[in-house]
């Protein structure tokens, strides 16, 4: 899966000028919905159905159509409400969409949501909009902001994806160090904006006896791949995965998983003594030029349709526990996650933040 977090900033400021989003009041009706915390609070689903086809668009960003099945829940949003989405700067990086946010201030082609990395979440909790969505009690605690201003939405572990016929088994994170594999390892994005490719380094660290609280292992270790001529500093999609290009990725499970739809010899591997698990985030851009369409997305992702369409992309949806006990899962879909054996560790706020503090300080070294 090529990968929604990972381009160069300029990609940000190319992609949104020419993103055709008219225009809309922020308001529908007697109802200003840039101003509600919840559907109710702004008359109940039906009321905020009816404002959003009134506007009648949305703008979204970063969300390439083959990255957690964004292309289906794209789709069938649109099937549903017959509401239009403009998608902008698919393969950007979750720092390009808060660049987009601040840089198109409240112009009509601004994003009215985004989908990002924790560490860009929280470092810009500002520029959102408190939302409670009506399943708002399936999600725990740890999983959202207290008042909505972001909530968790679906995950995985990282992992190394390989294609078996370009390269032997990988049985290790020290695999990659092998001959085998010059000029064949490559990271999904720039760990320095990229939340999977920060998340790349740390599984490395954490494999090579560095610890969530040190990411400096994982660095080094690029470093051997740089120094051996087995980093590939090229950011994976599925185009350079389906050409050979980028024969191995460090990627979520998810994403990883699905490269094998255009290479049937695709095998994910989830090192056992390093099980790094992760969530996106959503939210709404508190000046989205389509309020009630914004929030309207967003009860259409935590509904059951729309986490069990994430589950169908192979990612973890924040809700699956609640629906596994409510029978509303997608049971063929979980049966088909790619499999993990072990105990999972996951950042804290500020251990993703010091881990991106260490990277801008020390990756550009390691890697020239």
């Amino acid at each position: 899966m090529n990968w929604h977090r990972f381009h160069r900033l300029g990609l940000a400021v190319a992609a949104v000028l020419i993103v055709a989003a008219c225009g809309s009041s922020s308001t529908a009706g007697s109802t200003d919905w840039a101003a509600q915390s919840s559907a109710s609070a702004g008359g109940g689903l039906d009321a905020l159905v009816t404002a959003a086809k009134a506007e009648g668009q949305l703008n979204v960003i970063a969300l390439p159509p083959d990255w957690a099945n964004y292309g289906a829940i794209i789709s069938g949003f649109t099937a549903k409400y017959g509401i239009k989405i403009n998608s902008a700067n698919p393969n950007g990086s979750s720092q390009d969409e808060v660049d987009a946010v601040n840089q198109l201030g409240k112009t009509s082609r601004a994003p009215d949501v985004l989908d990002v990395g924790m560490k860009v979440a929280l470092a810009n909790t500002s520029l959102f909009a408190p939302y409670q969505v009506q399943t708002w009690k399936d999600i725990l605690p740890s999983q959202k902001d207290p008042n909505g201003v972001w909530v968790q939405d679906y995950g995985g572990y990282m992992s190394i994806g390989y294609d078996s016929s370009k390269v032997p088994a990988i049985t290790s994170v020290d695999s990659l160090l092998g001959s085998a594999f010059k000029g064949k390892v490559a990271l999904n994005g720039d760990p320095t904006k990229a939340n999977a490719a920060l998340n790349g380094v740390m599984m490395i660290s954490l494999a090579e006896g560095g610890s969530l609280d040190n990411i400096g292992p994982g660095v080094d270790f690029f470093h051997k791949l740089k120094v051996a001529n087995n980093f590939v500093p090229v950011q994976a999609t599925t185009a350079t995965v389906k050409s050979g290009q980028t024969p191995v990725v460090l990627d979520w499970d998810y994403l990883s998983a699905a490269h094998g739809t255009d290479v049937p010899t695709w095998k994910v591997f989830v090192p056992s003594n390093a099980i790094l698990g992760g969530y996106y985030a959503q939210a709404i851009n508190k000046n989205a030029p389509h309020p009630a369409a914004a929030r309207l997305w967003e009860e259409y992702l935590y509904s059951d349709e729309g986490q069990n369409l994430w589950l169908k992309g192979l990612a973890r949806p924040v809700r699956m526990q609640a629906m596994q006990s409510a029978g509303t899962i997608d049971a063929a879909a979980a049966a088909a996650l790619p499999p993990v054996s072990g105990t999972p560790v996951f950042l804290s706020d500020a251990q993703a933040t010091a881990a991106g503090t260490y990277l801008a300080a020390h990756w550009a070294a390691a890697i020239s």
